[in-house]
């Protein structure tokens, strides 16, 4: 399986600015005066191994969205999709569906919660508006359905739900129950937000995969019989908000619902996960000082065991990983 990330922002989109790309243009030419560099292949060369990511990238401007590729499903006569959650970057994995001409296909979206950041794609999902698609919206929030279609009402949208043409339906999944779809041994877990976040397990292949964000982790996090470890147990992934820096988590914005790469790291540590993804990063941070959070996570993973295999990645739009 493969996970493709679309949209990695927490709370709302937060587009790079022409100061901030003049200033990594500015750095990464300061920094190639001490290399010679004569050809393309020597300035590509110096611009992969030179450069660090956030000064040769950007980790991204999109809300939330991650979509859980396998390949048997999309090679067959009516490919499906999974996607969990439904912000700005679900236009952009609209877009690439319609670039494909994939049409007759089915795309299951899992939900975390209903603050606008995770619904606000779904105006502009442009498969939505084909009439041989069909749209499965996941959720555990009984007013799911309602959610949709308020963002779409004339207040504040010009086109109404029930006119997009595709067939959409919603399906609230039952708790603590283990359910299949698309092939995937799902499960979900209540997390501590305000009005109420659900994460996400899907299974499939011997392979398991968390989808946990929007999640704070408190005080009963610190205790062995902790829900949640069990729920991440042996992951071989974890995409996991990370929103805060610990300082913040633990003083000025105690309460808000989210957490950090140390909480992350601790709990993946307990639970046996291979990889942990730092995701949801807070909109108000520049590429430089998200970068500098993954170091320091990294370093504490190895403070707490110098002998870890726990492998930490701080996500990206477009970022893809093989599972």
């Amino acid at each position: 399986m493969k996970v493709s990330f679309w949209g990695t922002r927490g709370s709302l989109p937060n587009s790079i600015t022409e100061k901030q790309i003049k200033k990594k243009i500015l750095h990464a030419l300061v920094k190639s005066l001490d290399h010679r560099l004569t050809d393309q292949k020597s300035v590509i060369d110096f611009i992969d191994q030179e450069l660090s990511f956030a000064e040769r990238c950007t980790y991204g401007s999109n809300t939330s969205c991650v979509e859980i590729i396998d390949t048997k499903l999309l090679n067959s006569d009516h490919p499906e999709f999974v996607i969990c959650d439904a912000g700005s970057g679900l236009r952009d994995f609209g877009n690439k569906i319609m670039a494909s001409e994939i049409t007759g296909a089915t795309f299951h979206i899992f939900i975390s919660h209903l603050h606008w950041d995770h619904i606000q794609g779904f105006p502009f999902f442009v498969p939505a508006f084909i009439s041989a698609n069909h749209v499965r919206i996941y959720g555990c929030h009984p007013e799911l359905e309602e959610a949709f279609i308020c963002q779409q009402s004339p207040r504040y949208f010009p086109l109404a739900l029930r006119d997009m043409p595709g067939d959409i339906s919603f399906h609230i999944l039952p708790q603590n129950e283990e359910i299949e779809i698309a092939g995937f041994r799902i499960r979900t877990i209540k997390q501590d937000h305000p009005g109420t976040s659900w994460g996400y397990s899907f299974s499939k292949y011997g392979k398991k995969i968390v989808y946990s964000t929007d999640s704070e982790h408190n005080e009963a996090s610190e205790q062995p019989d902790y829900p949640f470890l069990d729920f991440i147990r042996d992951a071989d992934l974890l995409i996991f908000d990370a929103q805060y820096s610990l300082l913040q988590n633990l003083d000025i914005k105690k309460s808000w619902g989210h957490s950090s790469g140390v909480i992350g790291t601790e709990l993946s540590s307990k639970a046996g996960v291979k990889k942990l993804v730092l995701f949801h990063n807070e909109h108000t941070f520049e590429d430089e000082v998200l970068e500098k959070m993954l170091f320091d996570t990294r370093r504490y993973a190895r403070l707490i065991d110098p002998n870890t295999k726990l492998q930490i990645e701080l996500a990206y739009d477009n970022l893809e990983m093989e599972v």
